[in-house]
């Protein structure tokens, strides 16, 4: 059989979504504070994230079904099928929610940059213009300009990441396994920014729309381990370039204007815009997929329709964004929400039954 030529996949849509507010506030602040000795703790969870998208987009290729759709089919007696159901539902609201709260700031915190002078709840307009999107079904092409720049962001990065000529010695020192003082809640951070539940419900359902027959497994999995190894890439540019800008200068980081000093090598006076931009796009395209992919979960699991029309649908997308919006409007600042909801996901996947 004749082989097909290898196109990026699903697998680049996984990688963007961890690419968010999230992964950018915690990688800044890892490497301000820790330099390069938290990068073991980054290649762990990028390594870990590659081994658990593989399972789940192989899966979904060999089954040609969604996760939820095989945790339906897997479990037949009744009592197990709730209990799982229960776990994994929980798993998925109470992980997606803390990580919607982050989505959220995360586009304040690019707004407050774009806009300093403005006082303004932006938490309210950034749901707003989520719940018509998702309310609408108009997200796909939303989606894909917004993730174009954080993509372009992301470039930003590697090449600052590249003019600075990082200290290399240092960073292949950080591979060893160490716990600097007050450095355990950032390691907790850096996974759960990296190791996302719900991308592996969405990897699944995304690659067996995409790929059908076995023999492309070896697709899949290059697909996988390229888009998630660029991920990483991106995530260990950022810890690079706010060490080199941040850390031993006891500079404090409160604002996305704040961490855009490490942009500024190649950006000049526009690293603050291009920072606010980024986060901007990157938190509202995470504040819509979150939310939609707890809703395709849930779904699949009891067999409701997930088109736009179900109310049952409508309603699981619907309290992940305002669970989200409630944790946003808690009163934190953005950079302090931002940190907890990646500390609450990294706890909550140990506990998880994924």
């Amino acid at each position: 059989m004749k082989k097909s030529k290898f196109s990026m996949g699903p697998a680049t849509l996984v990688a963007a979504a961890f690419i968010g507010p999230g992964t950018v506030t915690t990688c800044t602040l890892a490497g301000a504070n820790f330099g390069y000795a938290l990068v073991w703790a980054l290649v762990f969870s990028v390594v870990a994230c590659m081994l658990l998208q593989e399972m789940s987009a192989r899966l979904g290729l060999i089954t040609q079904q969604g996760l939820g759709e095989v945790l339906q089919s897997h479990f037949q007696q009744p009592v197990i099928k709730t209990l799982v159901f229960a776990l994994v539902a929980v798993a998925i609201f109470i992980g997606n929610s803390a990580y919607e709260g982050g989505n959220i700031a995360g586009a304040v915190l690019g707004l407050e940059a774009l806009l300093p002078d403005v006082q303004f709840k932006w938490a309210w307009l950034i749901v707003g213009l989520a719940f018509v999107v998702l309310f609408q079904g108009s997200y796909r092409v939303l989606e894909k300009a917004l993730i174009g720049l954080v993509l372009l962001m992301s470039v930003a990065f590697i090449t600052t990441f590249i003019m600075t000529k990082p200290d290399l010695s240092a960073m292949f020192s950080g591979l060893k396994p160490a716990f600097p003082e007050g450095g355990i809640l950032t390691v907790i951070a850096l996974v759960g920014t990296t190791v996302v539940p719900y991308n592996l419900f969405l990897h699944a359902s995304a690659v067996k729309n995409k790929w059908h027959h076995a023999d492309q497994l070896p697709q899949v999995r290059k697909d996988t381990v390229i888009s998630i190894g660029v991920g990483g890439l991106v995530s260990l540019a950022i810890i690079s370039t706010a060490a080199a800008a941040f850390f031993g200068q006891q500079i404090a980081i409160n604002s996305a204007a704040d961490m855009s000093v490490q942009l500024k090598p190649l950006l000049g006076s526009w690293a603050a815009i291009c920072m606010g931009i980024g986060l901007f796009a990157a938190g509202i395209s995470s504040a819509i997929t979150a939310p939609l992919a707890a809703a395709y979960a849930v779904a699949g699991m009891m067999r409701w329709p997930t088109d736009d029309k179900d109310l049952r649908f409508k309603l699981a997308w619907a309290v992940v964004l305002f669970c989200g919006l409630g944790l946003s409007l808690s009163g934190y600042k953005p950079l302090t929400i931002i940190k907890f909801a990646q500390i609450a996901n990294g706890i909550w996947v140990g506990l998880s039954p994924f």
